[in-house]
């Protein structure tokens, strides 16, 4: 299975380090100064990417669906209507441009999800390195074949999604025209009950697809996107937020920057720890090894020309001459010299 390279170099799948996208999302809350502080944050928390999404209250919802939502009950996550949310919380063309901007100039690339054609314009245009499909969209074909046209990455969410629908996404995507494509295994529920996050799809994706698959992850805490690593997923996209006390849609499921940078560091040790599946003993282990494994040493006095019996034979430390597993070569053979009880056994002691 070959890698996926970004716009910018970065290699992503077997053998790659896990990429740690930091899912900002809407999470700036429409405020710029809190957007880079949450940049900032993210690569201070060791994230590879800062991600956001790309919508405009045209792109995204229709005018019924507004009127449906002119107010919440739950004042945490939602203040006003749909429509005031949604337009304080997108990311306006100029503002998409600050945040690029930012990104580079802290050195985090800059990823987003875009909703319509002309966001997809707008992030080639900004440079992304990859442009990255929503779970909702995987059904989207008019969306997927443009994006797909762009020539760039694409990282696609599976939430939602059943086995065939992300083969028809996969087939669309690779029809029109992508040939580096990261599957991200994903449960759409915020959070999701854990016994319904089935991490083993992250090998059956790759299996099928054969590309690379990541996780999106939206459960609380570490515990399962550094779980995900470990099965093998290559890039972990986790929602990201200064305070999960936060008034907006997603802080609460957020990780802070001190969960993030547990699974920035995690991941990086699970990474190495995951290692080959060729089975080595390293040049430490093989000094343990003569320090801590057993050599034969004789039980009793043995007059030089006594036939030795396993009964004559004990193991014990240092594991430097003849090893346990080579007392057949001993039994049954003679002494070549006068031994005492408790002496190191060496292949010159024996006719």
């Amino acid at each position: 299975m070959e890698t996926v390279t970004l716009g910018n170099g970065r290699e992503i799948g077997d053998g790659e380090p896990p990429y740690l996208i930091a899912e900002i999302g809407a999470n700036h809350n429409g405020d710029m100064d809190l957007c880079r502080r949450l940049i900032d944050a993210a690569k201070s928390a060791g994230a590879d990417a800062a991600k956001f999404q790309s919508w405009s209250p045209e792109s995204l919802i229709s005018r019924a669906e507004y009127a449906r939502h002119t107010s919440y009950s739950d004042t945490r996550r939602h203040f006003g209507s749909l429509r005031d949310m949604v337009e304080r919380y997108q990311l306006t063309p100029s503002q998409h441009r600050l945040v690029a901007e930012y990104c580079a100039a802290v050195d985090i690339d800059f990823l987003s999800t875009p909703f319509s054609r002309p966001e997809v314009d707008l992030l080639v245009e900004l440079g992304v390195p990859a442009l990255k499909i929503a779970s909702m969209d995987v059904n989207h074909e008019p969306l997927l074949e443009y994006v797909a046209s762009a020539d760039l990455p694409v990282l696609l969410s599976t939430g939602m999604a059943s086995a065939s629908e992300v083969a028809g996404a996969v087939e669309t995507l690779r029809s029109a025209g992508c040939d580096q494509l990261v599957l991200l295994h994903c449960v759409s529920i915020y959070p999701p009950d854990l016994a319904t996050i089935n991490l083993r799809n992250i090998s059956g994706l790759r299996q099928a697809f054969d590309c690379p698959v990541g996780f999106s992850d939206h459960t609380l805490g570490a515990a399962v996107p550094l779980a995900a690593i470990a099965l093998g997923a290559c890039l972990i996209e986790k929602h990201f937020t200064l305070d999960s006390d936060l008034e907006g849609w997603d802080h609460a499921i957020s990780a802070d920057p001190e969960e993030l940078a547990f699974i920035a560091s995690g991941g990086q040790s699970i990474w190495q720890a995951l290692g080959s599946t060729v089975r080595t003993v390293t040049a430490a282990e093989l000094e343990k090894r003569r320090q801590f494994r057993r050599r034969i040493v004789v039980t009793r006095d043995i007059k030089r020309g006594e036939l030795l019996t396993e009964a004559d034979l004990d193991y014990k430390r240092p594991g430097t001459g003849i090893a346990p597993n080579e007392r057949r070569y001993v039994i049954g053979r003679r002494a070549a010299r006068d031994l005492a009880a408790d002496d190191e056994l060496e292949w010159s002691d024996l006719e």
